[in-house]
């Protein structure tokens, strides 16, 4: 009997690179309707604006490299960059802040290294990390949610205020990751009560965003876009530690397990982020340490460090370390012995 002999990479199903990416921005649906709802519609005009230069800048850098356009402009993966980005980015941002994050993603941290399959990074984080060093003020300016706000701003103020920065006069306020970052003496309690940003065990509206990113990622393991492994990782290990250091509210904790998986970028993360299939780990024994890491670093940056939601740099770290971890996970070749340990 003859044995067939194939190489790599070998294709399981029928979905293509554009059924994959269309799939993708399917399921940030719930979580565009989240933001929206909670925070107006400047998300919308965030993402329409970005991917508007999305594809102006794939179609630059395709042109210089002396690529063919219609393939890799129809394949929906600059689109799924600058969507990924932009629902990062606060609703309002002013449109020179969308093109700086934007063409950054797309012309440097994807094509300066040889264009989609390439990337030793993940192409929206390293955009969202050169915007927050760069412009930590305007990053940091997120409207009050409804909830606390009677009502949030509609389509033609998000409008104004990206392209007319000056004339948008809305209220906002610092975000519940901020709050208790800053918070130097006061018990969580006291400070929940304290602060109309809390609900019950997270921040109000954020609890209702990350259900809908969840919701969008159980869609996507549904469809097998992924597999489990870093998702559940980077959301046990959070948990995990939030829950060693919780200390039952005391004016040195972190915040509950509760609190950090339904606040922030959480969701978003776990299933949107850490998910990208070029800059993770490569096995699922890879993937599983590659979360957990995330999970780590996510947890220790955002009660230690600086930046309360700490998703984009705990994301690029693991990028630089994920040759490292493929390098140990990887599974034996089938027919060869494991080799004497050193």
């Amino acid at each position: 009997m003859s044995l067939l002999v194939v190489t790599s990479p070998h294709a399981h199903g029928p979905m293509s690179t554009s059924g994959v990416m269309r799939t993708v921005l399917l399921a940030t649906v719930p979580g565009i309707a989240a933001l929206s709802y909670y925070f107006g519609a400047g998300v919308i005009i965030n993402i329409l604006f970005g991917g508007l230069v999305a594809i102006l800048c794939e179609a630059l850098a395709l042109s210089l490299r002396r690529q063919a356009l219609k393939p890799f402009l129809t394949d929906y993966s600059a689109l799924v960059t600058s969507t990924l980005l932009c629902i990062a980015l606060p609703p309002y941002a002013p449109w020179w802040l969308l093109v700086v994050g934007v063409s950054f993603s797309i012309l440097v941290a994807k094509h300066l290294y040889g264009g989609l399959g390439y990337n030793p990074f993940n192409p929206a984080m390293v955009g969202y990390v050169v915007l927050l060093i760069s412009f930590p003020l305007q990053m940091s300016t997120w409207t009050t949610p409804l909830g606390i706000a009677e009502n949030v701003p509609g389509f033609m103020e998000a409008l104004r205020a990206c392209f007319n920065p000056s004339s948008f006069d809305a209220q906002t306020m610092a975000t519940p990751l901020d709050i208790l970052r800053q918070n130097n003496g006061m018990l969580l309690s006291d400070l929940y009560a304290s602060n109309p940003q809390f609900g019950a065990f997270q921040g109000v509206g954020w609890a209702g965003v990350n259900l809908a990113f969840l919701l969008g990622g159980l869609f996507l393991l549904y469809k097998r876009v992924f597999t489990w492994h870093a998702p559940v990782a980077m959301l046990l290990t959070l948990s995990l530690c939030a829950l060693m250091f919780y200390d039952e509210g005391s004016s040195a904790s972190g915040g509950s397990p509760l609190f950090h998986l339904f606040s922030g970028a959480t969701m978003f993360g776990a299933f949107f982020i850490l998910t990208d299939p070029v800059s993770s780990a490569v096995s699922n024994r890879g993937r599983l340490v590659f979360g957990a890491l995330i999970g780590l670093l996510l947890y220790t940056i955002r009660v230690r460090g600086n930046y309360p939601d700490a998703l984009a740099f705990a994301v690029l770290i693991a990028n630089f370390a994920a040759p490292f971890i493929d390098n140990y996970t990887q599974p034996k070749v089938y027919g060869h012995r494991e080799g004497p340990k050193a």
